[in-house]
């Protein structure tokens, strides 16, 4: 038995909204839009309607195991809970992994909009190590500043949009053709799997579980609600971009909404649009990093990551090891990776953390279901397929590096089984 302080239950329906939503809109609009359209051009509007409606039935999947399992560590514990530690150490590590993967990503495309080039990675450290200060500090700590930079980016956005198609640039003729590239349906399933990237913010109200208030009731509604928003205003960005920049211009350019609004004549604007973008990027790297760190928390209480993660402040009530080596290895990760890589790796990682989910949430009796099994199957198939059709380099790296994870986790065990039985902890 741990002698560790639990996480403090401090969130309501409407922090938890903000919190899933925060994480989205930094990761969607503003990072993977431009791949997507280099892989499908405007067959990504296709893309997204695939990439939502997987995100519908891993939500459901998700909504599901938290109201029965309302502790932190989102399908990792569904996981261990349903089909066994293997699975749960699965779903762990992929989303561990492909999420410090995701934080760097957002830190980068803070960097990006906020600051000129020669100093985007030493800013986008600084909004690392500020941010796991704020984590650090207790989850209403994280919800408030959450709120706020939710209001800065979704004032941001209504503006780009009114920007972009006020100065009558906008041409119906661009939602048709496609861009050079992968073509037909494998570039649709390919924008689908990258546009994942975006809805995947979800999970942070789930892993978040042991902090939500009437977690059965809350969690159900709060995943729903945040996904449906967010799949709302990436529609209306997306045929906006598509109309003023057409899939070529947003496939040539890694900040296309500021193109958008260039192009629309609203000068004056794009300052604005730019620290709306930089304030999404903030919101979902603070909602990933308090997300991480409390899967890593998670993980460390079973000993499928280092003990010492699993350590609670006793004070703010927060996973501060978990959330300060978080921290640490996103800011190497910061110096270190190319972001257009990231995106297809963490997509990697969380489609595979999702089919754990799915799985787990088919084997639930009647008195805890709430959405039929079909969309569990859905899920699943959807998740494997899009895995399937991302850049073969993220694939081969995410598969690698789930090679890697097991591979330990069999020496940790092996390890234990020598010391004798009383030691084989799985």
């Amino acid at each position: 038995m741990t002698s560790e302080p639990g996480l403090a239950r401090r969130l309501g329906t409407t922090d938890a909204v903000v919190i899933g939503l925060g994480s989205m809109l930094g990761a969607g609009i503003f990072a993977a839009v431009t791949p997507a359209a280099r892989a499908a051009g405007t067959g990504l509007l296709i893309g997204l309607a695939l990439a939502a409606a997987v995100a519908y039935c891993n939500a459901t999947s998700s909504a599901q195991l938290a109201a029965q399992y309302p502790a932190s560590g989102g399908s990792y514990l569904y996981g261990r809970e349903r089909l066994g530690p293997w699975w749960g150490f699965l779903a762990g590590w992929a989303f561990v992994v492909g999420k410090t993967a995701s934080c760097a990503a957002m830190a980068l495309t803070f960097a990006a909009y906020a600051v000129p080039q020669p100093w985007e990675r030493p800013v986008a450290v600084a909004a690392v190590v500020a941010l796991v200060a704020v984590n650090y500090r207790g989850i209403t700590r994280t919800a408030h500043l959450t709120r706020l930079l939710l209001a800065v980016v979704l004032t941001a956005l209504a503006v780009a949009v009114l920007a972009s198609l006020s100065a009558g640039t906008a041409d119906p003729g661009r939602l048709t053709g496609w861009t050079d590239g992968p073509q037909g349906w494998y570039g649709v399933l390919q924008s689908a799997g990258l546009l994942f990237f975006a809805f995947a913010g979800y999970a942070r109200i789930a892993t978040m579980g042991e902090e939500v208030r009437d977690p059965a009731r809350t969690i159900p509604r709060a995943i729903p609600v945040a996904l449906g928003i967010a799949v709302a205003l990436y529609a209306v960005v997306a045929v906006t971009l598509l109309l003023v920049l057409g899939p070529t211009g947003i496939a040539g350019t890694a900040t296309p909404l500021a193109d958008a609004v260039a192009a629309g004549g609203w000068d004056w604007a794009s300052p604005l649009v730019r620290i709306g973008a930089a304030a999404a990027a903030l919101g979902a790297l603070l909602g990933l990093v308090a997300g991480v760190g409390r899967t890593a928390l998670a993980m460390g209480r079973t000993g499928d990551l280092p003990r010492p993660l699993a350590a609670v402040h006793p004070r703010f009530r927060v996973p501060h090891r978990a959330e300060l080596a978080v921290g640490a290895v996103v800011c190497a990760l910061v110096l270190t990776v190319d972001l257009r890589a990231v995106i297809g790796f963490s997509s990697f990682g969380v489609l595979l953390y999702y089919v754990v989910a799915n799985l787990a949430a088919f084997t639930q009796p009647a008195e805890h279901r709430r959405w039929p099994r079909a969309l569990q199957v859905a899920g699943a198939a959807g998740c494997l397929v899009l895995a399937a059709t991302l850049p073969w380099p993220s694939v081969a790296a995410g598969a690698a590096t789930l090679a890697v994870g097991v591979a330990l986790r069999a020496l940790r065990l092996r390890r234990h089984a020598r010391r004798g039985p009383a030691d084989r902890r799985a």
